[in-house]
């Protein structure tokens, strides 16, 4: 799916960028850790069409003891933010769905048949808890694909559980989750075990979705700094990602 280049990054500013659809973000304002207002969503905005970017799927946590979101929180954030864009005669298209912990809320949100909020038809993205690996991963599993829901996995790469078992990332895969690396990863960001996990995801054609899980105006200076978007170059082989997510 992806190669990684084994010559020497160069530094390039050209404006390539590996995605035009963002398909992990935190830009709906006041509802998660992510942008606090209204006007801090339109400034990340702008700097997502610099990038070349041209729509996103806003994806806030849902967390049973810290962000209970719903189908109101977010479509009510996600209009604000329309609006917003429609006053500033921004030209970006945003979706929403959610980022959801598979914690016991989440579980409870599947026996009560409750909708979730999907990426598109039936795909729903979800986190680990980042402190404790996840026991009868198989058990957690079972009752989304008996819902007819297909989990994506946000950055495994991130949870360091795995560090030492990179063999999980291909069992996760076998087992029914689709994974996605976050761009950052990849450049040191969030640290050396982080993005040498993340390179293996990628060189074992394990990834099948890339975001930017962005949330405030640091991550969006990284992703601007020209080292970084020549690490993006070699990592994908200069490919658009997320295309199937167009909307």
């Amino acid at each position: 799916m992806f190669s990684i280049f084994k010559k020497k990054a160069v530094f390039i500013d050209d404006g390539y960028f590996p995605i035009h659809t963002d398909m992990h973000s935190h830009i709906l304002p006041g509802i998660d850790d992510g942008s606090p207002n209204v006007e801090t969503s339109l400034q990340l905005i702008k700097g997502l069409i610099q990038l070349g970017v041209k729509q996103s799927i806003a994806t806030p946590h849902i967390i049973g003891d810290l962000y209970r979101n719903n189908a109101e929180t977010v479509n009510n954030a996600l209009t604000l933010l329309r609006n917003a864009l429609a006053e500033n005669n921004i030209d970006y298209k945003v979706n929403a769905a959610a980022e959801y912990m598979l914690d016991f809320y989440f579980l409870e949100l599947l026996k009560k048949n409750e909708k979730l909020l999907t990426i598109k038809d039936n795909i729903i993205l979800t986190e680990f808890s980042y402190a404790e690996r996840p026991q009868k991963i198989e058990q957690i599993l079972f009752p989304i694909i008996t819902e007819g829901y297909q989990p994506i996995l946000a950055h495994p790469e991130r949870y360091a559980y795995f560090h030492n078992d990179y063999k999980m990332y291909n069992h996760l895969s076998d087992i029914g989750f689709l994974l996605q690396v976050n761009l950052l990863s990849l450049t040191g960001y969030y640290g050396v075990n982080v993005a040498k996990a993340a390179l293996y995801i990628l060189k074992n054609n394990l990834a099948t979705y890339t975001g930017t899980d962005l949330h405030h105006d640091r991550h969006m200076a990284a992703m601007h700094h020209p080292k970084n978007k020549s690490i993006f170059a070699d990592a994908f082989n200069r490919k658009i990602l997320n295309e199937d997510l167009v909307f």
